[in-house]
């Protein structure tokens, strides 16, 4: 399967498995679809085989891998103890590198993506480091999170389907999805790194959002921090999350620290407060 390059919104070519990833980093819902399983109940028996679709809470691991939180009572989880195939489909906006996610007013002018995989519960070694990223992306979730029938899932991608336009379309292999960078050193850093943006930078985070995002103006809290840009959510978590890509990916937490500090920096040059820390 080739990779033929699509441009994004600065015009630039960018892979259709890179902007397939950047579509589910700035996710915060999408459409999980399984295909149903026989004999789960009296009124699903004779659909044995049909797609099932379903809106599911997404969060992504570092490298870009889809994270979902599900019930085993769901009807989707059964489908897909069954047969672990599904597709998760995404949608958004065209963000340029170091831009931030935009909702397109004609949903069908917008990109969107097609994660075609198979679901499967992480290793366990990366369960606890995974649920918090989900958790820090989705806090309304946490009253149910610790419930003994929800469990991490990850989609482990093989294939993503990119509709970035209008005769913009390509695929995509799993290889070609997934960040190939490090990811480990940054990933032990990041609950460090976002605790301290949020203790000590609001300002900062508050520039991220309302300047280069075109956020209104909220208790805005950083959720997350990867090889490839930040995540932002309102302190109650009911708003909608943000997504601010860095200029060129990163690898450990003094990278993480210098690409923070350029944000601030463009923050300012585009009529930000001037007197906002830089992350220090």
């Amino acid at each position: 399967m080739s990779e033929t390059g699509t441009t994004d919104a600065r015009g630039s070519e960018t892979p259709p498995g890179t902007l397939s990833r950047r579509l589910l980093r700035q996710a915060a819902t999408g459409t999980l679809a399984t295909l149903m399983k026989a004999g789960r109940s009296g009124e699903s028996g004779d659909l044995a085989g049909w797609p099932h679709a379903s809106m599911v809470l997404v969060a992504a691991a570092p490298d870009g891998t889809p994270v979902l939180l599900l019930s085993d009572l769901a009807q989707h989880s059964a489908n897909a103890s069954a047969d672990d195939r599904v597709a998760l489909a995404v949608a958004g906006s065209m963000t340029p590198a170091g831009g931030a996610a935009r909702t397109a007013a004609d949903p069908l002018a917008g990109p969107r993506a097609s994660l075609l995989g198979r679901l499967a519960p992480p290793p366990a070694a990366d369960d606890a480091a995974l649920r918090a990223r989900f958790l820090a992306r989705h806090p309304q979730a946490a009253g149910y999170a610790a419930f003994a029938d929800f469990r991490l899932w990850t989609l482990q991608v093989e294939a993503a389907h990119l509709v970035a336009g209008f005769g913009r379309i390509a695929w995509a292999t799993g290889g070609q999805y997934r960040f190939a960078g490090p990811t480990a050193a940054l990933a032990a850093a990041e609950a460090g790194i976002v605790d301290h943006m949020n203790a000590d930078h609001a300002d900062a985070i508050a520039l991220y959002a309302t300047i280069l995002c075109g956020a209104p103006p909220a208790d805005w809290r950083m959720t997350g921090c990867d090889p490839e840009g930040i995540d932002m959510r309102a302190g109650d978590g009911t708003g909608p999350v943000l997504r601010l890509d860095f200029d060129a990916p990163i690898a450990d937490a003094a990278a993480a620290r210098a690409a923070l500090v350029a944000l601030v920096q463009r923050a300012r040059a585009a009529g930000g407060a001037g007197d906002a820390e830089k992350p220090a």
